[in-house]
């Protein structure tokens, strides 16, 4: 189903931007994991109580109880979702949509290679961009929490939590794919396929400051993604895990059955 030619073209095309995410989320998980210090705790609670609303819109709490607790206030709500998602939104863009608008997919459909092995070609380009982040976002967690706080990290927990993110960003890195198949204009792609994650993420720092914007939370996807409820074993956020997982799938499939169809005017 994969065409190894195209594959191995298209995952050199994602080294440039995973070099840049891997070095900017190395730069913010081993700074805030150094962070996990009484006094400069006190610092970063003291910015939650300065602005409350605006630190709570990004996930941010104060008082963590442990080292996990406290990656998962200062690293979950903001830098591990923006970044990944960044990446979604710009490979994903990159891979259908782009050539399309280019002409360029004319050619490449032409060739002896259904389109079928091509969008999952491009898909698993896609599947494989985020694993890799997301591999290294964990590793990364992992050497600098055991480096600088030996035995204080649940690795357990971490790795189930790490999945949970990992669904999340398969389910946008799925918006974008499916943007990115239906729409062969690349200014369309990039409104739906940035448009969504973004305007959802809006939804949730909305949902997250509390009172009546709290109801946002049922109109965004990003709800589903519960790291506290992961890491007490609430059986609701592991359902929202399963049912992000689940439809990460649906909108691959979907796209790749629209790419099929697509007419690309040849």
């Amino acid at each position: 189903m994969i065409n190894m030619a195209l594959y191995k073209r298209e995952m050199k095309g994602s080294i440039k931007l995973l070099i840049v995410f891997t070095a900017v989320i190395t730069l913010y998980v081993s700074v805030i994991i150094y962070m996990y210090d009484p006094q400069m705790m006190k610092m970063l609670d003291s910015f939650v109580e300065i602005l409350p609303e605006i630190m709570a819109a990004v996930g941010m709490k104060a008082n963590t109880a442990n080292l996990l607790g406290f990656m998962v206030s200062y690293l979950y709500g903001f830098i591990l979702v923006i970044f990944p998602m960044l990446f979604c939104i710009l490979r994903g863009n990159a891979l259908i949509a782009k050539y399309v608008d280019k002409g360029s997919m004319v050619s490449l459909a032409a060739a002896p290679v259904k389109r079928r092995t091509i969008a999952f070609t491009q898909m698993n380009v896609l599947v494989s961009g985020i694993l890799l982040l997301l591999i290294y976002s964990t590793i990364l967690e992992l050497v600098s929490a055991e480096s600088s706080f030996p035995g204080e990290l649940d690795i357990i927990d971490l790795l189930i939590l790490n999945g949970g993110l990992l669904c999340l960003h398969l389910f946008i890195g799925g918006i974008c794919f499916l943007s990115s198949c239906i729409f062969s204009d690349t200014r369309y792609s990039v409104a739906f396929g940035a448009g969504i994650p973004a305007l959802m993420y809006v939804l949730q720092m909305l949902a997250n400051v509390g009172g009546k914007a709290e109801t946002a939370k049922y109109f965004t996807f990003f709800t589903l993604f519960n790291p506290d409820g992961i890491i007490a074993g609430e059986s609701s956020a592991i359902a929202g895990i399963f049912i992000l997982f689940t439809g990460a799938v649906v909108l691959f499939a979907l796209g790749i059955m629209v790419f099929e169809k697509k007419d690309l005017h040849i």
